[in-house]
């Protein structure tokens, strides 16, 4: 039997020397050589298909990261343009009172008659630019003590009014469209006898 070529000067180890290959079997290896290189061709072609769907995905990311950014601050600018603008109109409904007032102050010697009659244009005028913008009094004397639209700041123990009536209002309360602006502070009564 021949040996691997590796003897040194010592003698083979016949148990545990490796068997020579015969041709037939290094030509066997050759198919299985040529689907292991078939196979990593595939795997290479499938490998840089990933990769260019990958670079393709983090480009679509990037651009829509930077749309997205765009977008928010084109909002914010539109946001406060908006805020800006209504800020605009509502000055413009003040600025009538403020001639108004103007014209007042600058008036010499009124008597007390056309000065009350200005004032109370004036009050009009204040009243209708708020009620232009959405505000609108809170009716509170002789009406029921409501915590959400009136704020007590005075028990009366009377016998003239029913318990929890508003009897008079002190400042005025406001609502914007539907919400409180300012609660109205009120003198409640206080009737234990009448309910």
């Amino acid at each position: 039997m021949a040996g691997n070529g590796k003897t040194n000067g010592k003698p083979l180890d016949l148990e545990h020397e490796l068997p020579e290959g015969d041709e037939q079997e290094l030509d066997a290896g050759a198919p299985e050589m040529e689907g292991v290189a078939a196979a990593e061709a595939e795997v290479d072609s499938e490998l840089q298909k990933l990769r260019q769907e990958r670079e393709q995905y983090l480009e679509r990311l990037a651009r829509l990261q930077a749309e997205f950014d765009n977008y928010r601050k084109r909002a914010a600018r539109e946001q406060q343009d908006f805020r800006d603008y209504a800020l605009a109109d509502a000055l413009k409904a003040f600025l009538p009172i403020l001639d108004s007032l103007d014209r007042a102050a600058k008036s010499e010697n009124p008597d007390v008659d056309s000065y009350r009659s200005g004032v109370e244009l004036i009050d009009r005028q204040f009243h209708d630019a708020l009620s232009k913008l959405g505000v609108k009094p809170i009716e509170a004397a002789g009406a029921k003590f409501d915590p959400n639209l009136h704020q007590a700041v005075q028990m009366v123990h009377t016998e003239e009014e029913p318990d929890n009536t508003v009897i008079d209002e002190m400042q005025r309360g406001y609502t914007l469209k539907d919400r409180l602006l300012r609660p109205a502070m009120v003198r409640v009564a206080s009737n234990p006898n009448h309910k």
